[in-house]
């Protein structure tokens, strides 16, 4: 602060101790107990990785998205976007029964299988379950997020080798970038990436992106 008349005024004695034991007690409650998630992510989502029993051993179960939502016609995994407070677990549990009618005591959860940092900003957690007999007979699609469901063998992706598909992702640096005040040239190395995008194709559906990408989690 500043005297009047210019030159500055001396803060009273502790006021900087009291200033920083401030500081760390509002650290302390923004992060002791939280939990970690993506840096800067837009949105979290939950998917539901639905196993079912068969005369043929594990399947899983996939729906095909309507074509009266974004994306239709993809094959995909049941879930969606993470309500405030609430777990993988239980997004993916409601987005099930949402969209599939599964009661989600029908649905013994195994655990969760790594989750996917999508380069659009958001963070998708996949949670691995059972169905049970009744759970797959109760099974009715909601007509205005599903077109149909179905399973597959995991035999299947065990046996046949994906179609391995590649797409790189490349920096684009706008020209006005402060490189003098930042301190690099501007033929700085910027960091480039790629996404693999395996594909299934069984009986006649194309599994791929993110959801083969979790299938490919579960059975290596």
């Amino acid at each position: 602060p500043q005297r009047p008349g210019g030159g500055h005024r001396e803060p009273p004695p502790g006021a900087g101790h009291a200033a920083v034991t401030g500081e760390l007690e509002r650290l302390a409650r923004r992060f002791q107990g939280h939990e970690p998630g993506l840096l800067g992510a837009s949105r979290c989502c939950a998917v539901l990785c639905p196993l079912a029993e068969g005369e043929d051993g594990l399947r899983l179960l996939f729906e095909v998205r309507s074509s009266q939502v974004s994306q239709g016609g993809e094959v995909c995994f049941p879930g969606g976007s993470m309500e405030p407070g609430e777990t993988p677990q239980d997004c993916a549990l409601r987005e099930t029964e949402e969209e599939l009618s599964i009661p989600r005591e029908e649905v013994t959860l195994l655990g969760t299988p790594d989750f996917i940092c999508n380069q659009r900003g958001f963070l998708l957690r996949p949670v691995l379950g059972l169905v049970s007999p009744a759970g797959l007979a109760a099974l009715r699609p909601s007509p205005a997020e599903v077109a149909e469901a179905f399973t597959a063998p995991l035999s299947f992706f065990r046996e046949t080798a994906p179609d391995l598909r590649r797409y790189a992702l490349v920096p684009q640096v706008p020209e006005d970038f402060p490189y003098g005040p930042v301190g690099i040239p501007r033929d700085y190395p910027w960091s480039r990436g790629q996404v693999e995008i395996p594909i299934w194709y069984y009986q006649g559906r194309a599994i791929w992106g993110m959801t083969a990408r979790l299938v490919k989690e579960i059975i290596r």
